[in-house]
Order: C-alpha cells, then sequence, then structure tokens
C-alpha cells in the first residue's frame, strides 16, 4: 500500500523515470562497448596470428608438428592463412573440430554490423568455428585469414560486459541519486511549499495574511507562485464583495417588501382618480396607474430574485414603436431640462416578441444612461433608438453624442458594482440589463464608445426559447 501511494506521488515518479532512463543509459553504454570489445578480441587475434605466421617465413626450414601446435595454441586459432604478393599461403594449420560456422571480415564492417554479430555471439551459447579476415599490421601482406572458436571469446565477452555494467551501474546510480535530490531539492520541495499554502489559504480562504508571497528563485515557479497570489487576492476580494452582496440583498428585499406595500396604497389612491372629471387628471391618470404598476412588478421581481426564483420572460407580440415611445415619454421631462433630443428610427409596423415589461426595463436603463451622459457634459445633445429585423433576429441601438465611457467602464460594462458610468452609479442598470437580455436568448453589446458617443445594440432573436404568452 505505502508503495502504492509513492509511485503516484510526483517523487515516485520521478524516480521511476530516472531508473528508467539510467537503464536506458546502461544499455547504451553496455552493449557498444562489448561490440567493440568483440572486435578488438578478433583484431588481437589477427595480429597473434600474424606474428607466428612471420615467425614461421623467416626461416626456410619446416618447423616441427609440436612448435607448430604451440605457435597456434597461442594465437589461439586453428589456422592462419596469408596473402602477400597476390598468392594466398596456408601458413600455419591444425584440424578443425567442426565445419566452419559463419565467417566474418572486418575490413569493411560498420558499427551497426559489429553490434548485430556481437549481440548474436552473446546469444549463442554453443561453442562455433569462425572464419575471420582482416588487413595485416603494419602492411605484412594484402589480408589475413584465421579459423578459431568462439567459446572462449564469449566467456571473456561476458566477462568484460559483466565489468562494465558494474561500472556504469555504479556511476549510473550515483548520478540519479544526485539527480533525484537536486530536483527534490530545487523542484519538489518548493512545489510542496506551493500546495502547502494551497492548503492553508483553503482552510480560511478570506484571510489576507494566508496569501502566498512568492520568493522562489525558479523562473517557471516564481510565474506559478505570482500566478496563485494575483488569483488567492482576487478570490478574498470576491468572497468579501459576495458577502457585501448577500446583505445588500437582504436589506434590498426587506426595503422592496415595504415599498411595495405604500405602493399597493398609492395604485388604490390612483384607481380612484380615473373617476375625476377634470380633462388633465383624466389624462395623466392611466400613465400615473401604468408607472405605479411597473414599480409594483419591480418590487416584486426584486423579492422573488432574492430568493433566487425569477421567472423566465413571458413572450408575446407587440409593437415595438409604442414600447419605445412610451420609455422616451417617460424620460422627455428629464431630457428637455437636459438639452437633449430623441431622435427615432422605428417602423411602425415593426411587432417584436419579448416580455413588454423586461424590455421596458432594458431600454429605460439605456436610454437614462445616455441621457445623464449627455447631460454631464452640459452642452446637450442627441439620443437615436432605431430598430430593425433580418431573418433570425430583431435589434435595438440606443446611440447618443455624449463623452464616451471611461476605460474602467469598459472593462467591466456588464459587472455589477464595478460597471458604474457616471459618479455615484452603482453599475446594476447595465448588468441587470444585461441579465434580461440573456433570458430572452439574445445579447446586449457595446458597438462603439469613444469621443463622438456612444451606441449599444440590443439583439433578440427570432427563435422561440422560452414560454410563448398569447397577447
Amino acid at each position: 500500500m505505502r508503495r502504492a501511494r509513492f509511485l503516484n506521488t510526483l517523487s515516485g515518479r520521478f524516480l521511476l523515470l530516472t531508473t528508467a532512463f539510467v537503464v536506458l543509459a546502461e544499455v547504451l553504454i553496455l552493449v557498444p562497448s562489448v561490440a567493440r570489445y568483440r572486435e578488438d578480441y578478433l583484431e588481437l587475434r589477427l595480429e597473434r596470428a600474424q606474428i607466428a605466421s612471420l615467425a614461421l617465413l623467416t626461416t626456410d626450414d619446416v618447423i616441427s608438428e609440436d612448435l607448430e601446435k604451440e605457435l597456434l595454441a597461442n594465437a589461439g586459432v586453428f589456422n592462419v592463412v596469408l596473402r602477400r604478393d597476390e598468392m594466398r599461403q596456408l601458413v600455419l594449420s591444425s584440424p578443425i573440430p567442426e565445419p566452419v560456422y559463419a565467417s566474418y571480415d572486418l575490413r569493411g564492417a560498420s558499427s551497426l554490423g559489429l553490434i548485430r554479430d556481437a549481440v548474436a555471439t552473446l546469444l549463442d551459447t554453443q561453442n562455433r568455428v569462425i572464419r575471420v579476415i582482416g588487413r595485416p599490421v603494419r602492411e605484412g601482406g594484402q589480408l589475413i585469414e584465421i579459423t578459431m572458436e568462439t567459446g572462449p571469446m564469449r566467456r571473456e565477452m561476458i566477462e568484460y560486459g559483466l565489468r562494465i555494467l558494474s561500472l556504469s551501474a555504479v556511476i549510473s546510480v550515483l548520478t540519479a541519486i544526485l539527480l533525484f535530490l537536486a530536483a527534490r531539492r530545487l523542484i519538489l520541495k518548493p512545489m510542496g511549499r506551493v500546495v502547502e499554502h494551497m492548503t492553508r489559504y483553503a482552510e480560511a480562504p478570506e484571510d489576507a495574511r494566508r496569501v502566498i508571497e512568492p520568493n522562489a528563485r525558479i523562473d517557471e515557479l516564481r510565474e506559478a507562485e505570482d500566478a496563485l497570489a494575483r488569483m488567492q487576492t482576487q478570490l478574498i476580494g470576491a468572497l468579501r464583495q459576495k458577502e457585501r452582496l448577500a446583505q445588500l440583498g437582504s436589506a434590498v428585499a426587506k426595503i422592496s417588501h415595504d415599498l411595495r406595500n405604500i405602493l399597493t396604497t398609492a395604485q388604490l389612491f390612483a384607481d380612484r382618480m380615473e373617476n375625476s372629471e377634470d380633462p388633465a387628471v383624466k389624462r395623466a391618470t392611466p400613465k400615473l396607474v401604468a408607472s405605479i404598476a411597473r414599480a409594483v412588478n419591480l418590487c416584486e421581481s426584486t423579492l422573488t430574485f432574492g430568493r433566487a426564483e425569477e421567472p423566465p420572460p413571458r413572450l408575446q407580440r407587440f409593437m415595438l414603436a409604442n414600447l419605445i415611445a412610451e420609455v422616451l415619454e417617460a424620460e422627455g421631462p428629464a431630457a428637455e431640462a437636459g438639452g437633449v433630443d430623441f431622435v427615432i428610427d422605428v417602423a411602425g409596423s415593426l411587432a417584436v416578441r419579448a416580455d413588454s415589461e423586461q424590455l421596458y426595463r432594458v431600454l429605460q436603463n439605456l436610454v437614462r444612461n445616455a441621457r445623464q451622459a449627455i447631460e454631464a457634459t452640459g452642452l446637450g445633445g442627441t439620443i437615436e433608438v432605431g430598430a430593425g429585423e433580418d431573418d433570425g433576429q430583431w435589434w435595438i441601438r440606443i446611440g447618443d453624442t455624449g463623452p464616451g465611457l471611461p476605460e474602467r467602464a469598459k472593462e467591466h460594462l456588464f459587472q455589477p458594482f464595478q460597471g458604474g458610468i457616471r459618479k455615484g452609479g452603482n453599475g446594476l442598470g447595465l448588468a441587470i440589463s444585461a441579465e434580461i437580455v440573456r433570458g430572452h436568448g439574445g445579447r446586449l453589446e457595446l458597438l462603439r464608445s469613444d469621443a463622438d458617443g456612444t451606441e449599444f445594440i440590443l439583439r433578440l432573436p427570432k427563435s422561440v426559447g422560452v414560454v410563448e404568452v398569447a397577447a
């Protein structure tokens, strides 16, 4: 269990990888070394055979059979053939215990071929007779050819390989240990520190004292610590803002509850005013009743939102021009006082499918923001409202000739309490408007905002995504 747990750690897996690469290095070192040793072994046998044959060629007398056997035994071969002056001469010979198994020419052997032959020699456990061809040393002829056994050569190759394996294993193990300790010191330990900070921070995420202080010396780890510190700082701010929003939501819910009761009483008095004979009162009463009804609906929606049970928009078809005219009429007195003119480009026959009360709130927010932006300049200006449709959507544009949005407002335009446009604003208007439009399956976008003014566009899809109610 402990072993499995260790192998699942970064340290355990790093150790496994280190071991695997050490074994690979052993193979890459051992196999070429053994192949080189086999080549040197064969070259040595050729050189000894050449020396023995030259000793024979220096005399014209026939050597005894015992001397010939001694020369061949010292050279470790059965036969020696030397080619000199285009003549192939069997210099020394003795009986061969079995037929020649294979021939190897060292004159043009490649590295890959030598490695292949060495591996084949190690894998073949039988004692074979082979023929080896090479070049004589010091130009002692054109070629020299010997026959020999593979058994002694294989034993010496194994002994040499074991020596190399032992030495390289000691070096590799020491290297692996040093590498593991260095990696643990330079990488794993700093990473463990980051994990420890994350664990401590998770225990009390609102405690600013638990934010990590970046001090890693490795660039990548320093970047990770910097990113973690930024994330923790942002999360602390978000948690504090969430707590304030929760408290504010509770307060707004209480205020909306009391305000709804007050507006209900005002609505009763407004209903009585409808019976008045005064022509001015008769004209103003329907608008007053409609405004109070919207205020009551807004309070009820606020209470519902506080319970996270806000209903989806109730879609119905209506003429958009009438709704826009109603919005502009409500903003008319304030706009006239601030020197703001309205330009309407909406076809009277354009009908949209939406929740009229919710869309009224969106348009009212956008128009009021535009009016307040123009009033802040003290120079007057124009608000243009246009609308149209294509095959897949309806669109409504609200543009003004105000001073444009500040950069901070652009960065957090649709975020509550962060995208405030004017001084003293809380940034809720655009956030609520964007949420309402998303509830319709559409989107609210900022088209432009510069020194010449600001322009928003509201897009509503024609495909039905929520419950539609007949008008």
